[in-house]
């Protein structure tokens, strides 16, 4: 197809922020994309906690009506006058937005690409890009891990928490992993968590204690938010790092800082993707590597959920209630 404008496509939107029940499955016409942008045939659609933050108004869209979701894999339609480093039918895969990933087709800059190697299956790169990407940033970057720390890594069972335990285990890191049930603690250990601790009736910081030996973890991992922010100060080592990378249980707030001084002069990071994927090229350069964790058996995606993308609602109530392990896909 040529970058004239397309015929009318199905996506999800939104008009009103609230529970999975304001998203509507629509018609709509997708735009011609402009001299820097590419339009992608969605095959397989991510689905992450951050979209259910853009449909509540924790987050806010650019205006409303919005579409959702920032994170697919498929197959480049049509390329802007300018574009340079794709064509159409190239297979490519994104994370980081814009909005408009829950859809038969999407139009992004081409900055926002990345090229998916032929190894890779469309419904794997949706499974694993932003949550895979995360992980790279997390460990490789936020805090460059050498291998032989013992770390805490909340919700070691969800979709982060997996890749998380399996990529500590490559690089030969002590994972600790929080979990809310045993059947949870026993999937953590079997993805790579060195050990576990169920919330649901053990001390977090007490546990961390004693496995430490009393020393605590040099970084910990907090993509729950709210709920645990007290906690991981707990559990970190003087002049240690809590790297604060998501609000699951709700945004933390109110933070003082004389709490860093008190625990033992730490420091505390608010990462996100989108400020380390800076660039194309840095954007490419981490992809290419988690490519490559995958390519060498390293990083297992299980895809648990799968959903046509008219039933996203559901998909994000499964999601918001725990009852997902691993990755949730929507599929066009």
């Amino acid at each position: 197809m040529s970058d004239k404008e397309s015929e009318m496509a199905k996506r999800i939107q939104f008009s009103q922020h609230g529970g999975s029940d304001v998203l509507e499955y629509r018609d709509y016409q997708p735009a011609a994309p402009g001299p820097r942008e590419v339009r992608v045939a969605n095959q397989a659609i991510g689905l992450n906690f951050i979209d259910t933050y853009f449909r509540s108004g924790l987050y806010q869209p650019p205006a409303l009506p919005s579409s959702l979701g920032t994170e697919g894999a498929g197959v480049v339609e049509a390329v802007g006058s300018e574009v340079s480093g794709f064509a159409v039918g190239d297979r490519v895969a994104y994370a980081t937005g814009p909005l408009g990933a829950y859809s038969e087709l999407h139009v992004l800059p081409a900055e926002k690409l990345v090229k998916l190697p032929d190894g890779i299956s469309f419904e794997q790169a949706a499974a694993v890009m932003l949550k895979g990407l995360t992980v790279q940033y997390l460990l490789r970057q936020t805090c460059e891990l050498k291998g032989g720390e013992t770390i805490l890594f909340h919700a070691a069972a969800g979709g982060v928490g997996s890749f998380a335990c399996q990529w500590a285990r490559a690089l030969g890191v002590r994972l600790i992993g929080t979990v809310s049930s045993a059947q949870k603690a026993a999937r953590a250990r079997e993805q790579g968590a060195w050990a576990t601790i169920d919330y649901s009736h053990e001390n977090v910081a007490q546990r961390v204690l004693e496995l430490t030996d009393g020393a605590k973890c040099p970084v910990v991992y907090d993509g729950v938010g709210k709920d645990t922010w007290e906690t991981s100060l707990d559990c970190v080592a003087p002049r240690g790092l809590l790297v604060s990378f998501g609000n699951a249980s709700g945004a933390v707030t109110g933070v003082n800082l004389g709490i860093l001084a008190q625990k033992g002069s730490l420091f505390v990071t608010r990462p996100t993707l989108a400020g380390y994927a800076t660039s194309a090229e840095r954007l490419q350069a981490m992809a290419d590597e988690l490519f490559g964790m995958i390519a060498s058996g390293q990083l297992q995606v299980e895809i648990s959920s799968r959903y046509a993308l008219k039933d996203a609602a559901a998909a994000q109530d499964a999601l918001s209630s725990r009852q997902t392990t691993g990755s949730t896909i929507l599929l066009p």
